[in-house]
């Protein structure tokens, strides 16, 4: 009797996998539907708990989300204001990068030599296009410009999340089979990715602020456009930090030297060290029950599927899959792959 239950559970298994690979497949096509939600979606959840807190307050739901989102859009307004301008700012002064390039890359050239690599600095400088750069950024600042109306319906949709919510799980539960497992489930669901949203975007802020301040007060240009890439990136598991402090630390190499270069890398250092390493996984803890390369992993699968967001929600994306991986006895055996202990946690 034994091989025939092996047969049937590796046929589930294949059957669950093929499905996988459909639905992934059909996400991939519709990407550009799916990430405007999805993101309206984990921002409804960020704000979510903001309002529960107002309706303690005694303010209507409907008035306290109003007043989010006006605060939402005149901080973007702001924000982007701001923003336009420092890149603007940044496109002229990427063709000063090229020249001031030369000297540095000059005084290496003789230690590469002694050290056996034969480098030219006339043809590397052939691959270093300040042209390419100022294009990039001039399309940046035209996306942001054309970006008002996406942001637009993607606040309208969280509005209508956040009215529907208080209503969406007596809707769940008439369309469950086994409505207390399954809103057991969705609740887990949605208690790890609130906590987990609700801190990274906390710790995000104050990493993006802490940078912004550390720049400036060490006179370093375009300070704010360098917190506001460390708060973006911070989302990243594992790279995002570390991605996030290479232009500033390029820019800072060319132009204000390698002393100041160094004073920039090594406090990049302690605030990765001081917010990745100690305050986020004292603050996240065990709660996640994803392993290490896991994350990793999820990172990059969920950017190739769903590209930058995917790679910004990765960790919560791939909460909600093994938490719907561990509802069936099939989903099972990989939600134990995905987790940090040698069985899925169940309650």
């Amino acid at each position: 009797m034994s091989k025939p239950t092996i047969t049937l559970n590796g046929l589930k298994i294949v059957i669950m996998l093929g499905m996988l690979v459909i639905i992934f497949a059909g996400i991939k096509v519709a990407s550009d539907i799916i990430v405007p939600f999805i993101l309206a979606l984990f921002i409804a959840v960020i704000l979510n708990p903001l309002v529960r807190q107002m309706e303690r307050w005694r303010l209507p739901r409907i008035l306290a989300i109003t007043l989010l989102v006006v605060i939402i859009i005149l901080s973007m307004v702001l924000l982007l204001a701001y923003l336009g301008t420092s890149l603007n700012e940044l496109a002229r002064t990427l063709p000063q990068y090229r020249s001031s390039l030369i000297a540095p890359l000059r005084s290496l050239e003789p230690w590469l030599v002694k050290a056996g690599i034969d480098v030219s600095v006339d043809e590397v400088m052939k691959y270093i296009d300040p042209n390419a750069l100022m294009t990039f950024i001039t399309g940046l600042i035209t996306q942001l410009s054309n970006a008002m109306t996406s942001v637009f319906l993607l606040l309208l949709t969280v509005v209508f999340m956040l009215l529907e919510a208080p209503q969406l799980p007596n809707k769940l539960q008439q369309l469950m089979a086994r409505p207390i497992d399954g809103m057991a489930a969705i609740q887990r669901a949605l208690d790890s990715v609130t906590h987990y949203l609700v801190l990274k975007t906390v710790i995000s802020l104050v990493t993006g602020v802490v940078v912004w301040s550390m720049l400036a007060g060490l006179g370093i240009r375009f300070a704010f456009v360098w917190g506001l890439l460390a708060f973006a990136l911070n989302y990243i598991p594992n790279i995002g930090s570390v991605l996030a402090a290479i232009p500033p630390v390029a820019q800072v190499l060319v132009f204000n030297g390698l002393y100041e270069g160094l004073i920039v890398v090594a406090g990049y250092l302690v605030i990765n060290t001081l917010f990745g390493n100690i305050i986020e996984p004292r603050m996240m803890g065990r709660g996640l029950g994803l392993s290490t390369l896991v994350v990793f992993l999820s990172l990059i699968f969920w950017g190739w599927l769903l590209g930058p967001i995917g790679m910004l929600l990765s960790v919560p994306l791939t909460i909600v899959v093994k938490i719907a991986l561990e509802q069936n006895d099939a989903g099972r055996g990989i939600a134990i792959l995905l987790s940090d202990a040698s069985t899925p946690r169940r309650d």
